[in-house]
């Protein structure tokens, strides 16, 4: 299925790119402020040479919502450096310095940079010169840009003069290793953010802020929904109340697939390499594959399910009439990432996919594409996300004939614009067997990510598994895959809706729905009366009979994002009614204990994001 996407939320961060080229160019974005952002990193740059004589530089992009710079210094950076930085930084801007451009003999530009001790831009120029040669060209002309007395290596462009920089902050140090690569030397990138207003900085600061409180790694502990224990690094420990979560989101999409006629099944977590030399997994991503060897065989643990779903297609001739066939998967799935992108929910190793793949024939496409983009609609709309979606293309590396590609492309072009939704094309972004519709949603923050994909397969599963059914006239027909997944990863799933909703979860699919809050030792009976008629409409309830004061109760429970507090005293107990408190702080209408529990039940039924 697709692979795992990833957002670091805190920092933006942007991983280095690799090539001499890319390196140069590591500034080539679309964003209007991506000039500021790039000349605000150079002026950075400038203010850390002049703090710290015989610093090297490496590079200084451009990134979403800011910028960096990688630098090799000669002691750790602190905080109180960050301000100091700042400070000469808002200096230079002050004095308008213009941003001037200027082009350079290859030679001359390489031992310009060799006499100021700038090996890590000598070393960009001397693989630009290998490229060019071995293209047969001439080594490229060397540009700089300078403003005051600060000169840097770079392709431009830039804002006019210094004056222009808008209102910005340093962030944060880290490191990062020159090229991304564990083997070359650790460099300390400074991250900072630049906006055309103090306004526009004042949000970004607030989200940033707001995104650190919202924080699933910490907030998954507070609210004691999972854990993370080195003894399975990238893999969740679910806790009862996280696991309660899943089950619920997890039961909310296989009511969906029960109505569109899909079929559970379940593969094996452990799988022969010859099947992925047959689907082209190993040749494509078996860096990514955990490898286990048995008796002098290779095995891995499966990273998607796509390949095991052929055995139980061909396990029976199919025909044209069987089509099409929905087999679903919540399949275990593991991916070999490196530790150092590790990050939560969001970037793990293990994980499962509320998976399926359906087989369809050729004239049933575009009903399908359809169908299963209202699916996204439908199941978004439980959290109150709004879709939006790209058609992702032919990637350089792709399996199989490129008219079969197109054939694909086509037929997914039509789908999406019969369906009437908005789309762009990210071209070359398909997975190396299908091209792919991605579906994004922007979250509480403003924050992107990538959710569902769909995937029109012609070639990887229905071709290498040779998969057929008999027509209408008996000759056997290829079948066209369709990959599918809808909340994708529920792992990472589950870690953009703590975020989303600052762990106050919808009431339809919270942990814990209520709880019940006797005022004293005598009305806790009553309580777990109230508590077992709210668990017989399918309520999740618990009742707190511990033996802390009323208010205590109520805080301890809107800490933990507990949608309803019910109060029970001597008046509530006579009556044999309860007055539902919510987590704002709202104090509700009694009901009847039975009325009340009809009331929530077809609340959680109706599935609404609050």
């Amino acid at each position: 299925m697709n692979d795992q996407a990833h957002d670091d939320d805190l920092d933006l961060l942007a991983p280095a790119k690799g090539s001499a080229d890319e390196l140069l160019d590591a500034n080539a974005h679309d964003d209007p402020l991506d000039p500021m952002r790039h000349s605000a990193a150079h002026v950075m740059a400038e203010a850390v040479l002049e703090l710290f004589p015989g610093t090297k530089l490496g590079i200084g992009p451009a990134i979403d919502g800011g910028f960096y710079y990688d630098f090799e210094v000669a002691r750790p950076l602190t905080p109180e450096d960050l301000a100091a930085i700042e400070e000469r930084m808002r200096a230079s801007i002050a004095a308008d310095h213009p941003f001037v451009r200027k082009e350079w003999d290859p030679d001359e530009g390489r031992t310009f940079l060799a006499a100021k001790g700038q090996s890590y831009k000598v070393e960009i120029l001397d693989d630009l010169r290998t490229a060019a040669g071995l293209k047969g060209e001439k080594p490229p002309v060397v540009t700089t840009y300078q403003h005051g007395p600060f000169i840097d290596l770079c392709r431009g462009p830039h804002v006019p003069s210094t004056g222009r920089i808008g209102p910005f902050r340093l962030l944060s140090v880290a490191g990062a290793y020159w090229r991304g690569r564990e083997d070359r030397p650790m460099l300390q990138r400074i991250y900072g953010t630049v906006w055309s207003t103090q306004e526009e900085l004042d949000t970004y600061l607030w989200r940033r802020e707001e995104a650190r409180k919202r924080d699933h790694r910490r907030l998954g502990v507070a609210l004691d929904l999972f854990s993370f224990h080195d003894v399975s690094p990238g893999s969740a420990f679910w806790h009862p109340k996280g696991q309660r979560l899943w089950r619920t989101l997890e039961g909310a999409m296989r009511e969906v697939q029960e109505a569109r006629g899909y079929q559970e099944i379940s593969t094996p977590i452990l799988v022969h390499r010859k099947l992925w030399e047959q689907s082209g997994h190993w040749d494509h991503y078996a860096e990514n594959m955990f490898r286990v060897e048995a008796e002098g065989q290779t095995f891995s643990l499966k990273p998607m399910n796509c390949p095991e779903s052929t055995y139980i297609y061909r396990s029976r001739v199919r025909s044209y009439r069987d089509l099409p066939l929905r087999f679903s998967e919540y399949g275990r799935l593991h991916r070999n990432e490196r530790s150092g992108a590790l990050s939560g929910l969001t970037r793990v190793r293990h994980f499962v996919q509320d998976d399926a793949h359906i087989y369809v024939r050729p004239d049933q496409l575009g009903d399908e594409i359809r169908a299963l983009l209202g699916e996204v609609s439908t199941t978004y709309a439980w959290f109150g996300l709004s879709p939006r979606f790209a058609f992702a293309t032919r990637p350089e590396k792709a399996l199989g004939d490129p008219a079969v590609w197109e054939r694909a492309e086509g037929l997914i072009l039509a789908a999406l614009r019969d369906a009437g939704v908005d789309f762009v094309i990210n071209p070359g972004d398909g997975t190396f067997y299908a091209p792919k519709i991605d579906i994004y949603i922007d979250d509480a923050l403003g924050r992107q990510w990538q959710l569902a994909t769909i995937q029109a397969d012609l070639m990887m599963l229905p071709e290498r598994f040779d998969l057929h059914y008999v027509d209408e006239e008996g000759r056997p027909q290829r079948p066209i895959a369709i990959h599918r997944a809808i909340y994708g990863s529920l792992e990472r799933f589950i870690g953009i809706l703590v975020e989303h909703f600052g762990g106050a979860f919808p009431f339809w699919c919270a942990p814990v729905q209520a709880v019940v809050v006797p005022i004293a030792d005598r009305h806790n009976e009553a309580g777990a009366e109230l508590a077992e008629v709210l668990r017989a409409r399918g309520i999740r309830v618990e009742v707190d009979d511990s033996s802390n004061r009323m208010n205590y109760k109520i805080r301890a429970a809107q800490e933990q994002k507990i949608p309803y507090m019910l109060v029970l005293g001597d008046r509530e107990v006579a009556a044999r009614a309860a007055a539902p408190r919510t987590r704002s702080g709202e104090q509700q209408e009694p009901l009847g204990w039975e009325a009340l529990a009809d009331r929530l039940a077809a609340e959680a039924a109706a599935r609404r994001p609050d």
